[in-house]
């Protein structure tokens, strides 16, 4: 038995003065994060929660969401964070596939939060982080009952909660889109969370970022809800302060690395493009950095070059999956420094296995393969999951004998380096998000001058890559680019919409007489290095 907030409290005996949380100019000490969490634990259990219930967040980055997922793991919830960038279908979907109890939301996403609780025909109360509840226009639906964050703090208690739970207790689901577009949540249970904290202690970055007598600081520069989230209980757990940036811009980032002087953060490739492109990049003070993690996608080696000039020679990439709660392969700082300095092929590597995981490549019938043959990536380790949250057929697919099947192609080099060549599932990685072919594609269908469709991902200096759209038009109708991409994003989350559409006469087919992905996507990734940007 076990519970994950004590790492909390413990921090907070140990340095209570010390700086733990940052965001906007507010400031909390580890003590001050102490009670302020036991009191929402306290206050949610008073309201007649009790342990393994589902609680969700849906907000964009701020400082009580890391309130709120101490005070979660205290009183033993069921962690339901979603992503503020999501539709109202698709929230409606996670509130009632995961039995939502109680949903915290901020102002900008009140209004939604409501109408999604009302979709869903549930009781779901709604507490809103800010000072006051936003009032809203009526509708016919029943109203949904609010109150503000802070009148919910001071109905619970500062002393210490700490509801202990088993290690296979489902700790948080950890939404992403499926192999159909449909959302689906991997379990990831208190076992896993606290092998991903021992992992990311053990990380080779950890070495030279930080100690006891000088604490480093991890700025939370993407969405929480994401990888950049992943880290905070370790980070905590070591004494270091998290900062908050409530929403990426470059100019933003430069800025408070060099007034909060940051020591460590995690950047899509996305962003890193975005940072590199400001033109005061080069004329910030980034000497309080000692490591840039780079993952979410995969990353291009010119990218990589140009990142150790502006930031030095601490950047490292990593790869990981929703399915694995923590990095699978790290690509460390000494590697990068290699790659640049004699080996560059490495560069195109993730790296090699971090800790406890272990990987192997293997055939179709999960037979290893020796190194440098293709096949199919897996893993295992005491972070990795073992299903998805209501969905038996798909948890069979992806979860065989203790082993995650990635459904990326992948080989292996002979001394353990990871190479991710392509993917066996239908996915586009765009800026960090997964994107699926077949959503989109069902969106297009919609268009009444719309034939056929094959969507791909094909290479983008900024997003990593793009949503590219190929269509042929039906008999007699024409087909106007801007128009069908400005049709999609009327029925597709902003991120998802094709950002470019080509427009032919027929698309090839294979065999089957099914339309043939892997040719529509070849000609586009015919100058690149790898199948995967």
């Amino acid at each position: 038995m076990l519970n994950l907030g004590r790492f909390i409290t413990r921090s907070a005996s140990y340095w209570p003065g010390r700086e733990a949380l940052v965001c906007e100019g507010r400031r909390w000490t580890f003590a001050q994060l102490e009670a302020r969490s036991n009191q929402l634990a306290s206050a949610l259990l008073g309201l007649g929660l009790r342990s393994g219930d589902a609680v969700g967040t849906f907000a964009a980055n701020r400082a009580e969401l890391v309130e709120a997922e101490i005070a979660f793991y205290k009183a033993g919830f069921l962690r339901v964070p979603i992503n503020a960038r999501l539709g109202g279908g698709e929230t409606r979907h996670i509130l009632v596939d995961a039995d939502v109890r109680l949903l915290l939301t901020d102002a900008a996403h009140a209004e939604q939060a409501a109408e999604a609780i009302r979709a869903c025909g549930r009781d779901i109360p709604l507490v809103v982080f800010d000072d006051a509840a936003p009032v809203g226009s009526e509708t016919n639906a029943a109203p949904v009952g609010r109150e503000t964050y802070a009148d919910l703090l001071v109905k619970g208690s500062e002393d210490p909660v700490a509801v202990d739970v088993d290690p296979g207790h489902p700790c948080v689901l950890h939404f992403t889109s499926g192999s159909t577009g449909k959302l689906k949540a991997a379990v990831q249970t208190t076992g896993n969370r606290l092998a991903n904290m021992r992992k990311r202690l053990m990380s080779p970055e950890n070495s030279t970022e930080d100690s006891a007598e000088t604490p480093g600081r991890y700025l939370v520069a993407g969405p929480i809800t994401h990888a950049s989230g992943m880290g905070v209980l370790a980070q905590l757990s070591r004494g270091n302060a998290i900062v908050v940036l409530p929403s990426f811009h470059p100019a933003g980032f430069l800025d408070t690395v060099a007034k909060e002087r940051v020591t460590s953060t995690f950047l899509v490739p996305t962003m890193l493009n975005m940072v590199l492109a400001h033109p005061a990049a080069p004329t910030v003070d980034l000497s309080s950095l000692t490591c840039v993690r780079i993952g979410g996608a995969p990353v291009s080696p010119q990218r990589l070059r140009d990142a150790v000039e502006l930031f030095g020679p601490i950047v490292m990439q990593g790869y990981g999956q929703a399915e694995t709660t923590s990095g699978i392969t790290i690509l460390t700082p000494g590697d990068v420094v290699r790659g640049l300095d004699g080996d560059p092929d490495i560069l195109l590597s993730c790296g090699r296995a971090v800790f406890d995981t272990e990987i192997r490549i293997v055939d179709e019938e999960m037979n290893p393969v020796p190194a440098g043959t293709k096949g199919e990536l897996i893993v295992r380790g005491p972070d990795c999951v073992t299903s998805y949250w209501n969905e038996p057929e798909l948890s069979a697919e992806t979860f065989k004998n203790g082993w995650v099947l990635t459904g990326d192609i992948a080989y292996l080099r002979e001394d353990g380096y990871l190479f991710i060549v392509d993917r066996k599932k239908d996915m586009i990685i765009s800026g960090g998000f997964n994107i699926y072919c077949s959503e989109v594609e069902a969106a297009l269908y919609e268009h009444p001058a719309v034939g056929e469709a094959c969507v791909v991902g094909v290479p983008d200096e900024k997003w990593g890559e793009a949503v590219k759209a190929v269509v042929v038009p039906k008999a007699d109708a024409a087909i106007d680019p801007a128009a069908l991409i400005d049709f999609c994003a009327e029925r597709l989350d902003r991120f998802k919409k094709p950002r470019t559409v080509d427009v032919v006469d027929a698309l090839p087919v294979n065999r089957n007489g099914k339309i043939d992905r892997k040719a529509v996507r070849a000609p586009y990734w015919a100058d690149s290095a790898r199948a995967v940007n």
